[in-house]
C-alpha cells in the first residue's frame, strides 16, 4: 500500500514514520529508538529517493546506510590498526566472490538483529520483509566464489590482516529465467539502482594497459608503452568479523576511462560511438563475468579481464607496501615476501605473476633474479579442477598481441625452468613437453597457465585430501618429484554463521541450548558434543518439530516461484550446484524418471507402501554449454508431466528451482532432508554445499568424491548413503567402456528407452542420451559413469526410502550428521592457510 505525507504541518517527516521519531544522525546508534532516528536520517536525507515514500525497498536501503555507518567506523579502525601494526598481510585474488545479501550477515556478525529489529517495528516494518528487499550482489557462479565468500568471512572473525580482491561486474553471470524452452538468460540487475554496501575510492585509481609494444632503453631495461590504457577505479565493501572489532575489506575494481579518451571534435562531428571508443572498451570490462569466449574477441575481454584484476590489484599491494616503508629512506624490496601473501583462487589471476614481475623489474628497477625470489616468495595457487577443459590454456598468439611484454617474461621464466630441469633433473627430459609452460604446438600454441602457477608459487594446494592426492599423484606429480615441500592439502570449509547461525536460527537454538553455549559458532568442533544426546528423545522431537518448520517455509518459496504445490510430510530430496555433465545431475533425474515409471506401474495398494518424495533440482547452466541445457529442460519437462499426473504426485513430485543463487540457498538447505552430491568420482575437487547440507543435519547420497570422502569419514558412514566407483577404478571403467565390453544395466536401458518414447513431450533428448551410449568419440561414450554408477545409485536410493520410514533412526543420523559437521569450518580451513601457507598472525583490534 503506497503511503502518504501525514498532515503534520510539516514535509519533513518521511510517510508513514511515526512523528515522535526523529531524522537525527546517529552513526553509532545501540538503542532501538536512536536507531530509528538514524534510519529516518538516511531515509529523509539521502539522495537516492523521494522524501515521499517510506516502503520496503526504501526502508532497505536506509536500513543498510544506517548499518554501514557502524561498519565504516570499525572499517577504518581496522585500516589504521593495521597500518600502525604494519603486519603482513594476505592478498586474495579471485575472478569471483558470492557473496549472498549483506544485510542479514551484517546484523547477524554485528550482533545488532534485534536492536534492528525492534527500530524497524518503530518504523512499521519488519526485519524479514526488509532483508527480502535485497538483491545477491551477482559477483559470482558456483562453488569458487561462494568459498572465496566463506573465506572473508573468516579472516575477519579470526582477526586476521587480509583482503579480497576483485571485479565489479555490472550484469554478473546472468539471471535464470525458465520457460517452455528451457533455460533462458537474462542479465542480472543488482546494480541498477546502486548498492549501499559499496563505498568508491575516488583517490585509488591506478592505470592498466594493453596491446601496445616493448622499447628497449639504452641501459638495457625495457618498457611497455603504447596501446590503450583504462583506469582501475577502487570500490570497497565491507566484511564485518562475527562479533569482533575487525572489518576487512573486499577491493572490487571498476574500469573507466577519463575525460580525454573523449574525442570532442569527433562527437561534435556526429561520429558518436568513435568519439567514447575508450569508453565504451572500460564498459565492456566489467560489464559480465565470464563472457562468451568462442569468438576472438570474447578470448580477449576474458583475458583483459583477467589482466585487469591482477594488474590493478598488484599496483595497490605495492603502493601499500611502499606506503608503510615511507619510514625508511629507501624500500628494501627483499622484505616484500615478509610482509605480502598473495593468493591466486585458481588459474584465473595466473597473470599476476608476470605483471608482479614486470612491476619490479620495469618500474621499480629491480634486476631479474632479485624479482624471481620476490615473487616465487610472495605468490602461492590454489587448484580447484582436475577438468582438462578447466585448466587454462591461452593463446599464444592473443597473449603477444594484448601483453606483449608478460609474453617476454614467460618466455623466460619458461626457458629458465627448461634449463634448470635439463641441468638438475636430466631424467626428466623427456617429460618436459608437457611440463613446460609454452606448448608450442604449430596447430595451437597455448601458455599453460596452471603450469605457469605451478612453477612460480612457493606453494601450491588442493582443496580436498582425495584432490590433493590425485594432484599429487597424477597431474603435477613430474613437478612433485622436484619440490616435494610444494603441494599441500586444505580442505575447503564454511562459514557457520552464514550457513546455519543466520540461515538456520531455530536448530541454531536447539544446538546452543542443548551444548549449553553459543560458543560452536566460531569453534564449530564442539558440535561434536552433540553426539552425547542422538538418541535423546526429547532432542528429537525438537529436532523434527525445526525441521518440519524449515520444510513449510520451503513449500511456501517454492510455491512461490513455480506454482507447484509440494507436501512437507514427503522426503524432501534436493540437488542443487551448477548444472554439468561431471556433477551429474543427469544421473538424478534418469533415477527419477525410473521412480516414475515404476509408480505408474503399481497398484494403488502398492503405491502406499512407498516413500513419498520431492526431488528439487536448481542450478544454471553456462549459456553456451548446450548438454547442461539439456538436462535443465529434461528436468523441467518430467516435472511437467509428474506434477500433473493424479496417480502418482502424491508419492512423487519433481521440481526445478529457478535462478539458484546465496538467498535461495539459505532456503533450501534448512528445508533438505536428503542432498546429492553424485559426482563421477575423481572429478569434484572439494564440493561445498555438501558440508553446508551435513551441518544442517542433512543426510547425503554420494559418491566417494571431493570432500564427501572426508565427510563420511567424520559423520560416520553408516550415516551417509554411499554408491558408485571409486576414483582409482573410474580409468580401467573408462577403457572397458572404449573396447565395448559395458553391459548396460537394464533399468537403465528402460529409463533412457522411456524418455525417447516421448512420454515426456517432443523435445529431441537423443543427442543428450547418446552422450550415454557408444563406445568412445566427443560427446559419447558415457565420460562420466553415469551408465555404470546407475545400479549402485538406485540400490542406495532405495536404503533411503527404507531408512525414512524409521523416524527414529532418520532423527538420529541427522543429528549425527550435525555433530560430525565441526572440521569443516572455513575458520578451520583458513587458520591452516594462515600458518602454513601465508605466514600471517591475528592483528586483532582491540575493543574500546
Amino acid at each position: 500500500m503506497a503511503a502518504t505525507l501525514k498532515a503534520s504541518g510539516t514535509a519533513t517527516g518521511k510517510a508513514g514514520i511515526p512523528a515522535e521519531i526523529p531524522a537525527i544522525a546517529h552513526p553509532l546508534a545501540e538503542e532501538p529508538t536512536e536507531i530509528a532516528s538514524n534510519i529516518n536520517y538516511h531515509a529523509q536525507y539521502g539522495p537516492h529517493f523521494s522524501p515521499f515514500k517510506f516502503e520496503p525497498e526504501q526502508a532497505y536501503y536506509a536500513t543498510a546506510e544506517s548499518i554501514r555507518d557502524q561498519l565504516i567506523k570499525q572499517w577504518n579502525e581496522t585500516y589504521l590498526h593495521y597500518h600502525k601494526a604494519n603486519p603482513k598481510q594476505t592478498y586474495y585474488l579471485s575472478m569471483e566472490y558470492l557473496q549472498g545479501r549483506a544485510l542479514s550477515n551484517a546484523v547477524g556478525n554485528l550482533d545488532i538483529q534485534n536492536a534492528y529489529a525492534n527500530a524497524l517495528k518503530q518504523l512499521g516494518h519488519e526485519i524479514e520483509n526488509i532483508v527480502e528487499q535485497e538483491k545477491d550482489a551477482a559477483l559470482g557462479n558456483g562453488g569458487l566464489g561462494r568459498l572465496a565468500s566463506c573465506f572473508l568471512d573468516s579472516m575477519a572473525t579470526l582477526n586476521l590482516p587480509a583482503w579480497g580482491y576483485g571485479l565489479r561486474y555490472r550484469y554478473g553471470l546472468f539471471k535464470q529465467l525458465i520457460t517452455k524452452a528451457g533455460q533462458e538468460e537474462i542479465a542480472e540487475d543488482w546494480l541498477e539502482k546502486y548498492s549501499p554496501w559499496e563505498v568508491v575510492r575516488h583517490d585509488i585509481v591506478f592505470p592498466i594497459r594493453f596491446f601496445g609494444h616493448v622499447e628497449v632503453l639504452p641501459n638495457g631495461s625495457r618498457n611497455w608503452v603504447g596501446g590503450e590504457v583504462l583506469q582501475a577505479v577502487a570500490y570497497d565493501v565491507p566484511i564485518p568479523g562475527y562479533k569482533t572489532k575487525n572489518t576487512n575489506s573486499l577491493r572490487l575494481w571498476d574500469a573507466k576511462a577519463t575525460a580525454e579518451d573523449f574525442d570532442l571534435f569527433q562527437f561534435n562531428d556526429g561520429q558518436y560511438e568513435s568519439a567514447a571508443l575508450l569508453h565504451s572498451r572500460a564498459q565492456q570490462i566489467c560489464a559480465v563475468l565470464y563472457p562468451g569466449d568462442a569468438t576472438e574477441n570474447g578470448k580477449l575481454l576474458r583475458l583483459k579481464q583477467q589482466f585487469f584484476l591482477c594488474s590493478a590489484s598488484l599496483q595497490d599491494i605495492i603502493s601499500r607496501f611502499k606506503e608503510r616503508s615511507n619510514g625508511n629512506n629507501e624500500i628494501r624490496w627483499s622484505e616484500f615476501p615478509t610482509k605480502v601473501a598473495v593468493q591466486l583462487n585458481d588459474t584465473h589471476p595466473t597473470l599476476a605473476i608476470p605483471e608482479l614481475m614486470r612491476l619490479l623489474m620495469d618500474v621499480e628497477g629491480l634486476g631479474w633474479d632479485e624479482a624471481w625470489d620476490i615473487t616465487t616468495r610472495t605468490i602461492a595457487y590454489t587448484n580447484h579442477t582436475v577438468l582438462p577443459e578447466a585448466l587454462e590454456k591461452w593463446s599464444q598468439a592473443v597473449m603477444w598481441k594484448l601483453l606483449p611484454r608478460h609474453m617476454e617474461i614467460i618466455e623466460e621464466i619458461d626457458k629458465r625452468f627448461i634449463s634448470m630441469i635439463q641441468s638438475t633433473r636430466p631424467d626428466l627430459e623427456n617429460k618436459l613437453s608437457g611440463m613446460r609452460i609454452l606448448d608450442h604446438n604449430p596447430q595451437k600454441a597455448v601458455v599453460r597457465m596452471a603450469n605457469l602457477c605451478v612453477v612460480s608459487s612457493h606453494t601450491v594446494n588442493g582443496v580436498a585430501q582425495l584432490h590433493s592426492d590425485i594432484l599429487k599423484a597424477e597431474l603435477f606429480a613430474d613437478y612433485v618429484s622436484i619440490w616435494p615441500t610444494k603441494f599441500q592439502n586444505k580442505t575447503n570449509g564454511i562459514t557457520p554463521r552464514r550457513w546455519i547461525r543466520f540461515c538456520n536460527p531455530e536448530l541454531s537454538h536447539i544446538i546452543t541450548k542443548w551444548l549449553k553455549t553459543d560458543q560452536w559458532v566460531t569453534n564449530l568442533d564442539l558440535l561434536v558434543n552433540l553426539r552425547q544426546f542422538a538418541d535423546n528423545p526429547d532432542l528429537h522431537a525438537e529436532w523434527e518439530s525445526v525441521k518440519l518448520a524449515s520444510k513449510r517455509r520451503l513449500a511456501q518459496y517454492v510455491l512461490h516461484v513455480t506454482g507447484e504445490s509440494i507436501d512437507p510430510n514427503s522426503l524432501f530430496d534436493i540437488q542443487v550446484k551448477r548444472i554439468h555433465e561431471y556433477k551429474r545431475q543427469l544421473l538424478n533425474i534418469l533415477g527419477a524418471i525410473y521412480r516414475y515409471k515404476k509408480l505408474k506401474e503399481m497398484s494403488p495398494e502398492q503405491r502406499k507402501n512407498t516413500t513419498p518424495r520431492t526431488i528439487m533440482i536448481g542450478g544454471k547452466a553456462f549459456a553456451t554449454y548446450t548438454n547442461a541445457k539439456r538436462i535443465v529442460k529434461l528436468v523441467n519437462d518430467v516435472g511437467a508431466v509428474v506434477n500433473t499426473d493424479p496417480e502418482v504426485n502424491n508419492f512423487l513430485k519433481v521440481v526445478f528451482v529457478p535462478n539458484y543463487n546465496v538467498s535461495v540457498a539459505e532456503v533450501l538447505i534448512p528445508g533438505s532432508e536428503l542432498s546429492q552430491h553424485i559426482s563421477t568420482a575423481g572429478m569434484e575437487a572439494s564440493g561445498t554445499s555438501n558440508m553446508k547440507f551435513a551441518l544442517n543435519g542433512c543426510l547425503i547420497i554420494g559418491t566417494l568424491d571431493g570432500a564427501n570422502v572426508e565427510i563420511r569419514e567424520e559423520i560416520g558412514e553408516e550415516n551417509f548413503f554411499l554408491f558408485g566407483a571409486t576414483a582409482d577404478e573410474v580409468p580401467r571403467l573408462r577403457k572397458e567402456r572404449e573396447k565395448g565390453t559395458f553391459k548396460p544395466d537394464p533399468r537403465f536401458e528402460e529409463a533412457k528407452k522411456f524418455v525417447r518414447s516421448g512420454a515426456f513431450g517432443t523435445y529431441d533428448y537423443n543427442p543428450l542420451l547418446d552422450s550415454l551410449e557408444g563406445n568412445s568419440g566427443y560427446g559419447r561414450g558415457d565420460y562420466f559413469l553415469v551408465g555404470h554408477d546407475f545400479p549402485s545409485y538406485m540400490e542406495a536410493q532405495a536404503r533411503v526410502d527404507e531408512a525414512y520410514k524409521d523416524r527414529k533412526q532418520w532423527n538420529k543420523m541427522s543429528i549425527l550428521s550435525t555433530a560430525g559437521s565441526g572440521k569443516f569450518s572455513s575458520d578451520r580451513t583458513i587458520s591452516q592457510y594462515a600458518s602454513e601457507i601465508w605466514k600471517i598472525e591475528e592483528c586483532r583490534v582491540e575493543k574500546v
